[in-house]
Parts: structure tokens; C-alpha cells; sequence
């Protein structure tokens, strides 16, 4: 699984062998997984609630970017990567 990006020790990554719906990315940080849809809401996994805060700023600045690399994953194509969260 690809990582797109990283930031405050939180890994960001996207699979892309034909994803399935809806659009989503996963997030790792230290023993912590979880996936999130692309508002960076959490909907499967556990991460800690300022992590959690910190994704959802990232996916909010970076949706369109998000949603593009969703439609590489689709169609199988290599993703990008997305600017960290400063």
C-alpha cells in the first residue's frame, strides 16, 4: 500500500490495486490503524482523537488531491504524493 504522505509521525497511504467504494484512506500511527472517508472522518479502525484532528485538517486541505489519487487507485495507476500538514 502506497504511502502518500506523512506528517506528526502519522503515515498516510492509499491502496492501488483497484480500490473499492467508497473513497477512502488509511492511516497508521505507532500501534494505531484506521481508514478514513475523504471529509477525514474515521469510519473503521482506532487513532487517537488529536491524531484524528490532525487527519481531518490534512483531508480537508488536500481533497481534491485525495479524490485524484482515488481515481489513479481505481484504474490502478501509481498514486502521488500529497503535501504533509505543517
Amino acid at each position: 500500500m502506497p504511502t502518500i504522505s506523512m506528517f506528526f509521525g502519522i503515515i498516510i497511504l492509499m491502496y492501488n490495486t483497484n480500490e473499492h467504494n467508497p473513497p477512502h484512506f488509511h492511516a497508521r500511527y505507532q500501534d494505531f490503524e484506521a481508514t478514513f472517508n475523504m471529509d477525514g472522518e474515521l469510519i473503521e479502525g482506532k487513532m487517537p482523537a488529536k491524531q484524528c484532528k490532525l487527519i481531518a485538517a490534512w483531508a480537508e486541505i488536500h481533497k481534491d488531491e485525495l479524490l485524484a489519487n482515488w481515481e489513479l487507485a481505481v484504474n490502478r495507476e501509481p498514486l502521488y504524493k500529497i503535501d504533509p500538514l505543517r
